[in-house]
C-alpha cells in the first residue's frame, strides 16, 4: 500500500522541516518499529481466527488515520502518534497479505507459484512509486506538505474499501481455531528447520528498513525536496527488477543467496563512499540484489508453514523483522549508510544458515 502514498516518499523529509533533529527522526522511526514489533503477534492471530480479508480492511483504515494526524498536527507529538497507528495498521497487512496471497493459491493447487506471484506483486508495489513519486512532486510543489498528506489519507481509504472485496478461501476443518494460537505456533515452530527460516527471514526483512533513508541520501547529495522522489526513482526500479526476477533466483542453489546478499552490502559500501551518480547507482543495484534474496527468503519460509496458522507463524517472523529493524536506525545513527553496510554483510551469514535449512522454491538445493 505504501508504494501509492504519495506521502511515503517525502516523510523523512516532512519531519526535518518541521524542525525535528536527524536524532529524532530516527526515534520515531524506532517508535514505529516497536510499535509494529508489539502488534504483529496479535494481529496475526486475529487475522487467522477471524479474518487475513478484514485485516487488511482495517490496516487500511489504521494507516489514513495515522497520516490524518500527521497532516493535522505536524510535530513530535503528532508524527509519534501517527507512526503508533501505522505500526498497528502495518502489522494488521503482513501476515495477513501473505497468508492471504499463499491460500489462494494452495486452493487451486498453484501454491508452487507463490514465489513467482510474491516476486511479482513485490515488483508492483515498487513500479508504482514511479507515477506516485511524480505526483508526490507535483504535489507538494502545489500544496506543500498538507495536500501531500491529505491525498495520502485519501488513498489509504480508497485502498481499505478494494480489500473488501478480496476473494478470501473458506477455512479447511482443521483451520477452525479450536487449538489456541499460542500451542498453534509452538508445534509449529518444531518442524524441522522452520525456526532457522523465521530467524532468517526476519533478519533479511529488517534490512528493508534502510529504505526510509534514501530520500535523505538523496537530499543530502543536494537534490531538492521536490525533485527528491524522482531522484530515487532508480532505487525503486532496481529493487522491482530483483524481485520479479526471485522466481529465477529461487532455483539458485542455496549457498548462492547469502552471496548475492554479501554483494549488496558491498554495492551499499560503495554507495555511501562514492559521489552521487556513482552512490546512487551502486544503492540502486544493492537493494535489487537484496530483495531477490528477500522475495525467496519469504516464499521459503510460506512452504513450510501450517495453513492454519500461517498468518500468525508469518507475524512471528514479521516481529523479528521490526526487532531487526531497530538495528538499521541505530547502525545508521552511528554511521549512516556504510554502517548499514557493514550490517548487511554480518546478517549473509544467518541467512547462509537459515536457507539451508529450508526446502529450495524449486524443490531442490
Amino acid at each position: 500500500m505504501s508504494g501509492l502514498v504519495p506521502v511515503y516518499p517525502l516523510y523523512a523529509l516532512l519531519f526535518l522541516d518541521s524542525g525535528l533533529s536527524p536524532a529524532q527522526v530516527s526515534g520515531l522511526f524506532a517508535l514505529w518499529s516497536v510499535t509494529a514489533l508489539l502488534a504483529e503477534v496479535p494481529t496475526g492471530v486475529l487475522a487467522d481466527r477471524w479474518s487475513r480479508r478484514g485485516a487488511l480492511v482495517l490496516g487500511g483504515v489504521a494507516e489514513a488515520a495515522g497520516f490524518a494526524v500527521w497532516t493535522a498536527a505536524p510535530g513530535l507529538p503528532g508524527f509519534a502518534t501517527g507512526f503508533v497507528l501505522w505500526g498497528v495498521g502495518g502489522a494488521l497487512v503482513s501476515g495477513a497479505a501473505e497468508a492471504l496471497v499463499y491460500d489462494g493459491l494452495a486452493a487451486v493447487g498453484a501454491e508452487s507459484s507463490y514465489a513467482r506471484v510474491h516476486g511479482a506483486t513485490t515488483a508492483a508495489e515498487l513500479l508504482v512509486q514511479v507515477p506516485t513519486a511524480l505526483a508526490a512532486g507535483a504535489l507538494v510543489s502545489l500544496g506543500g506538505h498538507p495536500l501531500v498528506g491529505w491525498v495520502s489519507v485519501a488513498v489509504c481509504l480508497a485502498a481499505a474499501g478494494l480489500a473488501t472485496r478480496f476473494p478470501e478461501p473458506p477455512r479447511t476443518d482443521g483451520d477452525d481455531g479450536a487449538v489456541p494460537p499460542a500451542t498453534a505456533v509452538r508445534a509449529a515452530l518444531r518442524v524441522p528447520g522452520l525456526r532457522l527460516v523465521v530467524a532468517a527471514v526476519a533478519l533479511l526483512g529488517g534490512l528493508d528498513a534502510l529504505e526510509e533513508y534514501f530520500p535523505v541520501m538523496a537530499r543530502d547529495r543536494g537534490v531538492s525536496t521536490a525533485v527528491v522522489p524522482v531522484a530515487v526513482l532508480g532505487v525503486a526500479l532496481a529493487g522491482a527488477a530483483g524481485a520479479a526476477l526471485a522466481g529465477r533466483v529461487g532455483r539458485l542453489p542455496s549457498r548462492a543467496l547469502p552471496g548475492l546478499l554479501a554483494l549488496s552490502a558491498a554495492l551499499l559500501a560503495v554507495g555511501a563512499l562514492g559521489s552521487r551518480p556513482v552512490a546512487m547507482a551502486a544503492v540502486a543495484v544493492a537493494y535489487g540484489l537484496y530483495l531477490a534474496v528477500l522475495v525467496v527468503g519469504e516464499a521459503r519460509l510460506q512452504e513450510q508453514v501450517p495453513a492454519a496458522v500461517r498468518a500468525t507463524v508469518t507475524s512471528v517472523a514479521g516481529l523479528g523483522v521490526e526487532a531487526a529493524s531497530l538495528l538499521v536506525f541505530a547502525a545508521w545513527s552511528l554511521g549512516g549508510a556504510l554502517a548499514v553496510a557493514v550490517l548487511f554483510a554480518a546478517t549473509a551469514p544467518v541467512v547462509a544458515v537459515g536457507l539451508s535449512a529450508s526446502r529450495p522454491v524449486s524443490g531442490r538445493r
